[in-house]
Formats: C-alpha cells, sequence, structure tokens
C-alpha cells in the first residue's frame, strides 16, 4: 500500500474553483441537457471542514510517479494512474470515527478520457471487512469537482453525516471502457461541528437502513 498522512487542507482553494457534480455553465461536455439527469450536492465546499489530512491514505495499485501523494497536493495537473485490474480502490482511514458528509473528486475527462471514471461506489465501515456501499454514482465526461454526497433523500435535498472510521472510493469502470483510471484531486468534508463521535456505537451510522443499500444514479 501506498501511504500519506499529513496533506493540506483544501481551505485556500477559491470557491469559483468548485464545481457541482454536473454544471452545465461550465462544463464543456454538457450539450446534450436532454440527456442526463442533474443532480446536485446541497453543499458548497467552504460551509464544510476538509479533514483529508487527518486520515492515513492507501491505494490498491498505482503507477510510479503517479501515487497517492497526487490526490492530496492541490495540483490539477497531477493525477493518481491505477496499474491494475478493476475496480481500483482509494483506502481512507481515520484513527477515530468521524461524521463525513461529502466526497469530492476532481475528474478531467476532457484530458484523461478512457481514464476517466464512469462508474464509483462510496464504502464506509470500521475496517475492510465491514464495509457497506453509501451511493454508487455513474458519471457522463465529467470536468472539475464531482462531490459525492453521502446521505439523504433521492434529490439530495435533506442529509446527516455518516460517522465511520474507514471510506473507501471504488473505481467500477472507466469511459469507453478503459482498464487504469486517473483521479486528480480528492477531498473528504465533514460538518464544520462536531467532527468525532463520542461513542462507537452504530446508532447513527445511516447506511444500516434500506434507504441506503440503494444506488443513486448521476447522469
Amino acid at each position: 500500500m501506498n501511504d500519506l498522512n499529513n496533506m493540506p487542507d483544501a481551505d485556500d482553494v477559491e470557491e469559483e474553483e468548485m464545481a457541482d457534480i454536473v454544471d452545465d455553465d461550465e462544463n464543456a461536455y454538457s450539450q446534450r441537457r436532454g440527456e442526463r439527469r442533474i443532480i446536485k450536492s446541497e453543499f458548497r465546499h467552504a460551509e464544510l471542514r476538509e479533514i483529508g489530512s487527518l486520515a492515513i491514505w492507501s491505494l490498491s495499485s498505482w503507477k510510479l510517479g503517479n501515487g497517492v501523494d497526487k490526490l492530496r497536493d492541490d495540483n490539477f495537473l497531477t493525477y493518481w494512474q491505477s496499474d491494475g485490474t478493476l475496480p481500483h480502490l482509494v483506502n481512507i482511514q481515520f484513527p477515530q470515527k468521524v461524521n463525513v458528509v461529502q466526497i469530492s473528486l476532481w475528474l478531467d475527462f476532457k484530458n484523461d478520457e478512457s481514464y476517466t471514471p464512469n462508474k464509483i461506489t462510496i464504502r464506509a465501515g470500521t475496517h475492510n471487512g465491514d464495509l457497506q456501499d453509501l451511493r454508487t454514482v455513474e458519471l457522463d465526461e465529467p470536468l472539475k469537482w464531482v462531490d459525492i454526497q453521502l446521505s439523504g433523500d433521492e434529490v439530495l435535498r435533506t442529509s446527516r453525516p455518516v460517522g465511520a472510521h474507514l471510506f473507501q472510493i471504488a473505481i467500477k469502470a472507466n469511459h469507453q471502457n478503459g482498464k487504469d483510471t486517473h483521479i486528480r484531486q480528492i477531498k473528504v468534508f465533514a460538518p464544520k461541528l462536531p467532527l468525532f463521535y463520542e461513542d462507537d456505537s452504530d446508532d447513527d451510522i445511516p447506511f444500516k437502513t434500506v434507504e441506503f443499500a440503494m444506488h443513486e444514479t448521476v447522469r
């Protein structure tokens, strides 16, 4: 595994650089408005706290020179590149149970083409042995930030944090049936307060419910 600690927060990233899960005003590949369901996260990055620097990051595989550090360098010109078979995994392990409401990925179909993820599942749990699926999203030629809200109703109008120690991003498919994947940045967002759970009970983990066994599709 390729591990990384103490990476910078995203507080200095300017709000105008952020994009919602599908932003037709800024996406050069958004000519087919009628062909996609547009769903936006209810949160903006500036309204949340980025906590990725608190975690230990590891990958299922990586190309030499394109490892996990590229996911956290705040540079949209660099990227993690996998080097193996699907699914490609990013593991984000926290020392304590944390509240997370959103995971955001910077994707660039214009430059990465077949390396761009098409189907992504977010999982959470205490360790690798008890991970449960939170959301599965399908993307259509994404550009800039893809904001994946981890809980809420089917139109993402209500939400509550997901409490877990481990969050896993699984790349299940790429555009144009690509084998390996590129992700340029990943941010993990929590409510500004509270950040940590006071106990280790699972009562507040919403993915135990039937609602979170269902997949949400974003096109």
